[in-house]
């Protein structure tokens, strides 16, 4: 559990306490450990973010998706983005951004995020193409689910896409659509970021404003998700030969009750997230990530999260009472004894700043963001474990 190295130093330390060991009442004389000088990943980075909702229509599967755009944005636009939008904005219809309102009016806050910062309609930064990076949400979830993380990473140079599933959102769970959770569902997910891929990278995409057409890279292209989004970037990374790497939020990639993808398949670098608190997937699923961790090919990191539950990584954490596990009180999966979860917006500042360090050391070779995974921050809630 993430608790077995810090213990281990509390231990070591208590024991070289004079006072316990009987060698007088002086005071020590040790200096203060100097505090860590935060990374560049732990807040926002030099670009304001934009962001365009569009739609993509592939045809060969009768799939309409609605897909959610985030990018480094002109200096212009920082005004708007620092000034924020509400949750309600990622509503495309009146309808639904009433039916939105309602839930958030009754969701924990903190828990669901209620303003993010990104500035609609912006135009994109000048210079070179923008690594890309695809999302894949959890079951039932929605496009915008981190969209605290990718608005972290846009932030940093590095735009983020991520679609709607169709079929499989929160809007089609409310309204009694939703499809099924199966290994079918599940290769139609991955086939969404796969098309959603080819629509961004294709030279003039028509779905696009002119001013973002051609502006993505792709060979620095990744993929992340949580949840059934981390199953789905397991799929897409055994798939496609273009993403070169990703993001397992709160899932195992290979295990035995979703088949769909084995850790052979995937040769690749891979960044794993466990909710030590997670009683969605349990223990028994934390111990398959686990597995998943000693399986992947190197390098691979797992960060162990103390006291985070299934949607302490998100956006939208209590929004129905079925996301509720992150930001409420409950009770321990690991133990049965009760507790409060992390606090839910220290939570996603840890995911955020692991995420875009995983990312920029991946996409950009930025060796102070590899430099970051080696490492928990902060350690007293974060284990990294990593395989060089």
């Amino acid at each position: 559990m993430a608790l077995r190295a810090p213990s281990l130093v509390l231990l070591a330390g208590l024991l070289a306490t004079p006072a316990l060991v009987g060698c007088g009442d002086d005071a020590s004389t040790d200096p203060e450990p100097t505090p860590e000088t935060p990374h560049a990943v732990e807040s926002a980075g030099p670009h304001p973010v934009g962001r365009h909702t569009f739609g993509v229509d592939d045809a060969s599967r009768s799939r309409i998706l609605r897909v959610e755009l985030w990018y480094p944005a002109a200096e212009s636009s920082r005004a708007l983005a620092e000034a924020g939008h509400p949750l309600e904005d990622f509503a495309t219809t009146g309808g639904e951004q009433e039916q939105l309102a309602a839930l958030i009016a009754k969701a924990p806050d903190p828990g669901t995020t209620r303003i993010f910062h990104a500035a609609s309609g912006a135009l994109p930064a000048s210079g070179d193409r923008f690594p890309l990076v695809a999302f894949s949400h959890c079951y039932n979830c929605t496009r915008y689910s981190i969209a605290t993380v990718a608005e972290r990473l846009a932030s940093h140079g590095i735009a983020v896409v991520a679609p709607d599933h169709a079929g499989g959102t929160l809007l089609d769970d409310l309204a009694g659509n939703a499809a099924p959770l199966d290994a079918d569902f599940l290769a139609v997910r991955a086939a969404d970021i796969r098309y959603t891929l080819d629509r961004l990278l294709d030279a003039a995409p028509a779905e696009l404003p002119v001013e973002l057409q051609g502006r993505f890279d792709p060979d620095r292209v990744g993929v992340f998700g949580h949840s059934f989004g981390g199953i789905t970037t397991g799929v897409v990374l055994a798939q496609d030969p273009r993403p070169r790497g990703g993001v397992a939020i709160a899932v195992p990639i290979d295990n035995p009750l979703l088949p769909g993808v084995s850790m052979s398949d995937i040769q690749k670098p891979l960044f794993f997230m466990v909710a030590t608190e997670d009683n969605s997937i349990t223990e028994i699923g934390n111990d398959f990530i686990r597995q998943n961790f000693q399986a992947a090919q190197k390098p691979a990191w797992k960060a162990e999260i103390k006291d985070a539950g299934h949607w302490s990584f998100t956006d939208i954490c209590g929004i129905v009472e079925s996301f509720d596990a992150g930001c409420s009180a409950d009770v321990r999966q690991t133990d049965g004894e009760p507790f409060t979860y992390l606090d839910i917006t220290q939570a996603r500042a840890i995911t955020a700043a692991y995420t875009s360090a995983f990312f920029l050391a991946l996409l950009n070779d930025d060796e102070g963001a590899r430099a970051y995974l080696g490492k928990g921050h902060p350690a007293a809630i974060v284990e990294m474990d990593v395989r060089e």
